[in-house]
């Protein structure tokens, strides 16, 4: 009786199956003509492009099955809903659908969460499986992999794309460790990174300069964000500016405003009249002929004072050094190949 019922269950997971694979095939289809891939995130590759290194395992939880968007090694055999890609996952997939349909049941699964998001470290059949028996959850043991940078289901290429810059960008000053709390620096130009990078390296070079004392790149990246990045943000969303910038950050206007200050300092040298972050905010504002509020013109913050000299050659060392750097690895590797043979 027993093994009429699982055979029952298993031809009922080859109907499911067939089911699925059909609903596969359009979702091939669907986003062939959309341009957009119909399949997994790849673990390997975001855990590669936000430079991922800790993990923390977090138990036995119940995790919602439309936040696992990924998988490790197998993202290509499904599609991004968990529908099987190939005809010859069928026995493999029906019989998991005859235990999920069974008295047993399924066991847990494994699963990575970066984020928002959750990738499957073992148990991507169950999660096809549970997803077409319309289950919301499944059990799964989870390991997070801790990170600042925010991560969710459906983001664009371009938005991987400024989340593996600011992840450089982090990965070389250490916020996440030095200012755990800090606030995300969102810019709407990935390559803006590198210029921000390149005033933390000048802000070294200031603390040099006035302290007499090493400074490592942590150390001024702490201090520039405490007291350049972090003040200016402070008056940005004081006067609310943001809401005269569409389609812009508070990442986008800090650039703005320092880049404003150095323009001017140059032209007019000493006698420039724009020399702090609200001096930079009010012209912002004059610009946009939009009415300066009163309070903003007696606003007292520190001066900042840079010069495009000084900002441009810290950033080509910068450029310099990670190019060094990307050398050194690509010619480590070579010779690891060559010792491998």
């Amino acid at each position: 009786m027993q093994d009429d019922f699982e055979d029952m269950n298993i031809r009922e997971g080859v109907s499911a199956f067939q089911s699925a694979r059909f609903r596969a095939f359009w979702d091939d289809v669907i986003s062939l003509v959309r341009g957009k891939p119909a399949e997994l995130l790849s673990f390997e590759d975001v855990r590669a492009r936000l430079r991922l290194r800790e993990e923390d395992y977090k138990g036995l939880q119940d995790v919602p099955l439309d936040q696992i968007r990924g998988s490790v090694g197998r993202y290509r055999e499904f599609t991004n809903r968990f529908l099987p890609k190939r005809n010859t996952m069928q026995d493999r997939w029906s019989r998991v659908y005859a235990q999920a349909s069974g008295m047993t049941g399924l066991p847990p699964i494994e699963l990575y969460k970066v984020g928002d998001v959750y990738f499957v470290r073992d148990g991507n059949h169950r999660v096809s499986v549970a997803r077409q028996l319309d289950a919301k959850t499944i059990q799964a043991h989870v390991t997070e992999l801790p990170t600042t940078i925010p991560l969710y289901a459906g983001m664009s290429e371009e938005e991987m794309e400024a989340a593996e810059a600011y992840a450089a960008f982090l990965d070389v000053t250490r916020l996440s460790y030095t200012r755990p709390q800090h606030q995300p620096i969102v810019l709407s130009e990935p390559s803006r990174y590198n210029d921000l990078l390149g005033h933390v390296y000048l802000h070294m070079e200031v603390m040099k300069s006035s302290t007499g004392a090493d400074v490592t790149i942590q150390e001024a990246a702490a201090n520039w964000y405490d007291g350049v990045y972090r003040p200016a943000v402070t008056l940005i969303r004081k006067y609310e500016v943001l809401k005269l910038m569409p389609g812009r950050t508070e990442g986008d206007l800090y650039l703005w405003m320092i880049d404003h200050l150095r323009e001017v300092k140059e032209e007019f040298g000493e006698k420039a009249t724009a020399r702090t972050l609200s001096d930079a905010l009010v012209d912002y504002l004059t610009s946009k002929h939009m009415t300066v509020p009163k309070e903003l013109l007696i606003e007292k913050d520190d001066t900042v004072q840079l010069t495009r000299a000084a900002l441009d050659e810290h950033l080509r060392a910068y450029r310099e050094q990670l190019v060094k750097h990307n050398g050194q690895l690509i010619e480590e590797k070579t010779d690891g190949d060559k010792e491998g043979e």
